[in-house]
């Protein structure tokens, strides 16, 4: 039985970002690679309809071995990891036995991973921590995932002993860029509920998560010679500053948390001439999520009129929704969450999602599809890291899961 860290080690090496900007699915190529190997590990395992598709789905079951009447139950990973930070030639560092210290990333850079910035690295005093050399970001999201589920399927298919129900396993292309399940078939995966194991601290369990969209803002200036600009020139980044502080500045991430939503500038580039602007909008309560929108184009209309008309264009789309509602008609599948990590010994964490998952989505198509933690922290950059220890617990997590009948409840 192969260890689950060496899985990890295996999957992060390689570069699997996923591009916003293309409208291919995946979004690129390189993410078939993984895929690619993940395919083969199932087949190797002995899981013989795992396959495929054109569009970056890896599906796969392990079918029953009990005749009892058990519905299937899906676990759900994204290969792509987040386009906000170089995912390619990815250095781990391994820490056994971390001594609650700061931990030295890198040394060029004078890089650590301090416990006063980040103080939730001392709950894992004396486990063993997996980090970043400082110029990457990790993978951890969502290879600990992956590597969880991966661990999880090996081990029924090496203990047929073990009863249990049907399992599908799913793993995605581009979570990280809102396109994640966008050409998913839910009837073909053919679970009646799932999980995605994606989320990070050690115990989370999310129901629920923000209501999401996308601004994308076009500006249109006209450069004159500043010696003869007067009255002449209409500067497209002094538009887009002026568009940017016309939104509320206690909303931004930097300054929110728990259920409070955001405006986000994600890029802004551009010369006198012209301008690009990209936001991303979010909120779980779905009224504040509407005026959050409403509020973005009152500023375009605004400046539209101040500058000119069509001197703005703007793209403003939703991407995702929050699950909550779709997930609370079937409470039984966040339960069986709960017996399981509790049954691990740990005491579950439930709170928003400030962000989103493939489950989001799927759940508004009809498969029931809370979120569980794969145990990382600092996703999106090179300050990530993993405790070996929360990983392997996720593992257990989905045995736990899978194996719970009726009547066996803990």
């Amino acid at each position: 039985m192969e260890k689950i860290l060496d899985k990890f080690l295996r999957y992060v090496s390689f570069d699997t970002a996923s591009d916003p900007m293309s409208e291919s699915q995946p979004s690129t190529a390189k993410q078939f690679a993984l895929l690619e190997l993940l395919l083969a590990e199932l087949k190797k395992m002995g899981i013989t309809d795992a396959h495929l598709d054109e569009f970056g789905y890896v599906m796969a079951t392990i079918p029953p071995n009990t005749p009892e009447d058990i519905p299937a139950v899906g676990f759900i990973a994204h290969v792509d990891t987040s386009p906000d930070a170089p995912g390619n030639d990815v250095n781990p560092q391994i820490f056994p036995d971390y001594d609650g210290k700061a931990i030295l990333l890198n040394k060029e850079k004078e890089l650590y991973l301090d416990p006063c910035e980040f103080p939730e690295l001392l709950l894992y005093k004396g486990q063993t921590i997996i980090t970043t050399d400082g110029t990457t970001l990790l993978g951890a999201d969502d290879k600990a995932g992956v590597a969880a589920i991966m661990w999880a399927a090996q081990y029924l298919m090496e203990h047929p002993e073990i009863k249990h129900g049907p399992v599908k396993i799913a793993f995605t292309p581009d979570e990280e860029i809102g396109r994640g399940v966008a050409k998913f078939d839910v009837e073909k995966f053919g679970a009646k509920y799932a999980y995605t194991i994606d989320g990070g601290q050690v115990g989370e369990m999310e129901y629920e998560n923000f209501n999401a969209a996308a601004a994308n803002i076009h500006i249109q200036g006209r450069n004159i010679h500043p010696g003869y600009a007067k009255d002449k020139m209409i500067n497209a980044l002094i538009i887009g500053t002026e568009l940017n502080n016309m939104l509320p500045v206690e909303q931004r991430p930097e300054f929110t948390r728990d259920y409070e939503g955001f405006y986000h500038i994600t890029s802004f580039r551009g010369t006198v001439e012209e301008a690009q602007m990209n936001y991303i909008i979010r909120d779980h309560d779905s009224d504040k999520f509407e005026q959050k929108k409403k509020l973005i184009k009152e500023a375009v209309d605004f400046l539209n009129k101040k500058y000119g008309a069509k001197c703005i264009s703007l793209e403003l789309k939703d991407q995702y929704y929050n699950m909550r509602k779709q997930i609370e008609p079937h409470m039984h599948v966040v339960d069986k969450a709960f017996r399981a990590i509790k049954a691990e010994g740990i005491t579950p964490i439930v709170h928003p999602i400030r962000g989103g998952t493939d489950g989001a989505q799927l759940s508004y198509r009809g498969l029931p599809c809370p979120n569980i933690f794969a145990g990382g922290h600092n996703f999106h950059g090179k300050m990530e890291y993993l405790p070996l220890e929360s990983m392997e617990k996720a593992a257990r997590v989905v045995l736990r899961i899978i194996t719970e009948r009726p009547g066996t409840a803990t």
